[in-house]
């Protein structure tokens, strides 16, 4: 009977695995999905932290991006599915600090099964509010092993989570570190051509403002600046009316 009972146990335990992995992979796809599409950042975050908790069934998740464009880089909350939007307003915190600082520093996962017990852990205020027990944080990691975040998932009872588990999450926290730098380079991408495309249209204003207005090429720019301010209007919008009443009169 003890045979069969272990039997039992040992194909339910396969089930569950496999349920695991399934949902695990289930997240992988999207994520990836998500490095092909045009999502916005904002968007890309809001899916990651939803088909996380998703897939692993936790209470949270939160991801957490280092910001690097202050003299003394931070670490941000940026996204996750479950907290007031409150909370995540202009929350963070220094490289070396809490349990998001631990992972960032030491490059590797972090598996807490009481948060109130655990020094390291910062909110604990929060976490008795919520009823939060345990926790997994894992890096976003990039190939060269770059960390730029941290993803963690919050249990509401005690959970010990397994290396399987967290070696299935960092899958998903690598995946979505490479969708979140490609949705970067996609926005800068953008941002440079729109910078060139305006450089263009300017030069061409001015252009036309010298040949029409007799003006030289510093003179013209600075027309079409004042027009600008004075309007408040994108410098860019000035030159596109300069183009367009030219093209007309040409009509």
């Amino acid at each position: 009977m003890s045979r069969k009972n272990n039997l039992i146990a040992a194909i339910e335990m396969e089930k569950r695995d496999q349920t695991t992995y399934d949902n695990y992979i289930k997240a992988l796809m999207d994520i990836s999905r998500a490095i092909t599409s045009d999502l916005f950042l904002e968007d890309l975050l809001k899916l990651i932290v939803l088909v996380t908790a998703k897939v692993t069934g936790v209470e949270i998740c939160s991801l957490w991006l280092i910001d690097e464009n202050e003299k003394r880089p931070k670490i941000r909350l940026k996204a996750t599915q479950a907290l007031d939007p409150e909370y995540v307003k202009d929350r963070s915190l220094d490289l070396d600090e809490g349990v998001v600082g631990y992972v960032v520093t030491n490059k590797r996962p972090i598996a807490i099964n009481d948060v109130l017990r655990n020094p390291r852990f910062k909110e604990k205020e929060m976490a008795r509010k919520l009823g939060l027990v345990s926790m997994v944080g894992v890096p976003l990691k990039l190939k060269d092993e770059k960390i730029i975040g941290v993803l963690n998932c919050f249990t509401s009872a005690p959970h010990a989570f397994s290396n399987t588990e967290i070696n299935l999450l960092s899958a998903v926290a690598n995946q979505a570190a490479l969708a979140i730098l490609n949705t970067e380079l996609m926005v800068k991408t953008k941002v440079i051509q729109e910078e060139l495309e305006t450089r263009k249209m300017v030069e061409r204003a001015k252009e036309i403002l010298m040949h029409r207005r007799s003006m030289k090429g510093d003179q013209a720019f600075r027309w079409i600046q004042k027009r600008s301010m004075n309007s408040r209007k994108p410098i860019r919008h000035i030159a596109e009316a300069v183009i367009l009443a030219e093209d007309i009169a040409l009509d």
